[in-house]
């Protein structure tokens, strides 16, 4: 039986985490959830604990000391899902900004579509984003512009932070050089993902800003992302790039 593993960092959603987890247990197909907890001071980690209780098999929990950000939760993730044996690894916001209905949809277009990443794109059909202002739907908008101008990529959303992997693609990646541990995270990944070959498929999902806790963006954390989305780029320039299998 193969293996749907959904990895959700968490800081701070209380509101939110145990609403999630049952959602996505709800679902017609089998998801396994790891949440990576940074240290929540608002007891995230112990609703999960609480919660592994009753899902003793298909809830799994990582610690960790402090808030060390976005790309590292999700790399130590990628590693723990492939030691599990997880066959599909998806990553997905905790806030249900993100549909978990729509988990069935991006396993989908890899398990049947021939897609080897498949990103849940708030762009592709035109911009479907819901309860975002104006000024935060125009910087990510333009962001993606960006990032398809600089890196080449022909996919329009390139900043998308819903994603299912095959196990494949993160066994192919470096996973320990991947530079960028922000939003550019999301960036480099489907940069690299793409530069070995690999088949991302965009999927129409509709975007709603969270409606319990806090927002962790900020612009300076797509300031940050947009060098270093350069920097990934020129970089690029002198790395072998093994085709994927």
């Amino acid at each position: 039986m193969k293996i749907n593993l959904v990895i959700i960092p968490t800081y701070n959603e209380k509101e939110n985490v145990e609403r999630m987890i049952r959602k996505v247990f709800s679902l017609p197909t089998a998801f396994q959830v790891l949440i990576i907890d940074d240290n929540s001071p608002d007891g995230t980690a112990d609703i999960v604990k609480k919660l592994q209780l009753e899902f003793p098999e298909k809830l799994h929990l990582m610690q960790r000391e402090g808030k060390l950000g976005l790309g590292t939760a999700y790399l130590s993730g990628f590693k723990w899902a492939l030691n599990y044996g997880a066959d599909y690894i998806f990553e997905m916001d905790c806030d249900f900004s993100h549909n978990p209905e729509d988990l069935e949809r991006l396993l989908d277009a890899c398990e049947n579509q021939g897609g080897d990443v498949a990103i849940g794109s708030r762009y592709i059909k035109g911009i479907n984003v819901i309860n975002w202002p104006l000024g935060r739907v125009l910087m990510s908008y333009c962001a993606s512009v960006y990032v398809r101008f600089v890196t080449g990529m022909k996919v329009m959303d390139t900043t998308a932070g819903f994603k299912c992997f095959s196990r494949y693609v993160l066994e192919t990646i470096d996973l320990d050089d991947i530079r960028l541990k922000g939003y550019g995270f999301q960036v480099e990944m489907k940069f690299t993902a793409w530069k070995h070959g690999f088949k991302l498929i965009e999927v129409p999902i509709i975007f709603t800003d969270r409606q319990e806790g806090s927002s962790k963006m900020s612009g300076g954390i797509f300031n940050e992302a947009l060098w270093g989305i350069l920097k990934m780029k020129i970089r690029s320039w002198s790395k072998n790039y093994k085709p994927g299998s």
